[in-house]
């Protein structure tokens, strides 16, 4: 495996789609905040943006960075020497009612967490040091959220979605979704 910059090569375009087509729930990719700042990331922080590649050349993850200030120590990009990963859980669309704080505390016999990909992180020397239960809300009509879960909401109330970390409250009356994704903070050294 190896590790490039994000922007080091042009990479086809159904190999990116691949890549990231099942990565996330199309409520996530279609939020209008996201959107509005996904391009700023990828410009301003450029050199944080990386790509995974195996052995045989073929890209297998990918991520986003930007440089934080953590316990009041800057984090330029030059020197950066940990690495806060924001985990969305794998497991947790099993446990939609279950807080995140709960949830990334549940572990196994032998004292690793529960869920997949936060073991995995756990593994590779991760360490959880927080739980973001609000880490981001997406909004959007009702019609959008239709589309996005592929289900159907009558009226006004909480609903289990499809892939979500939690519930989706829905107004009617508004014509309004709001859901709101938590996930937990790993740090790697």
């Amino acid at each position: 495996m190896a590790v490039e910059r994000f922007d080091a090569r042009t990479w086809p375009g159904e190999v990116l789609e691949e890549l990231f087509a099942d990565a996330f729930p199309a409520f996530i990719v279609a939020d209008p905040e996201a959107k509005k700042y996904i391009d700023r990331v990828r410009e301003w922080f450029a050199d944080l943006n990386i790509m995974l590649v195996d052995d045989h050349d073929v890209p297998v993850a990918t991520g986003w960075g930007v440089p934080v200030s953590w316990n009041g120590e800057q984090a330029p990009a030059a020197s950066c020497t940990r690495v806060i990963a924001p985990v969305r859980p794998t497991l947790k669309p099993a446990h939609p009612l279950t807080q995140i704080d709960t949830f990334a505390g549940w572990t196994r016999d032998d004292g690793a967490p529960l869920d997949p990909w936060l073991r995995t992180h756990w593994r590779l020397g991760g360490q959880i040091i927080a739980t973001a239960p609000r880490s981001q809300t997406m909004t959007g009509t009702v019609r959008e959220w239709e589309g996005w879960t592929g289900m159907v909401f009558p009226s006004t109330g909480e609903y289990v979605i499809p892939r979500g970390l939690s519930i989706l409250h829905i107004d009617r009356d508004e014509d309004r979704g709001r859901y709101v994704e938590p996930n937990v903070w790993v740090r790697h050294r």
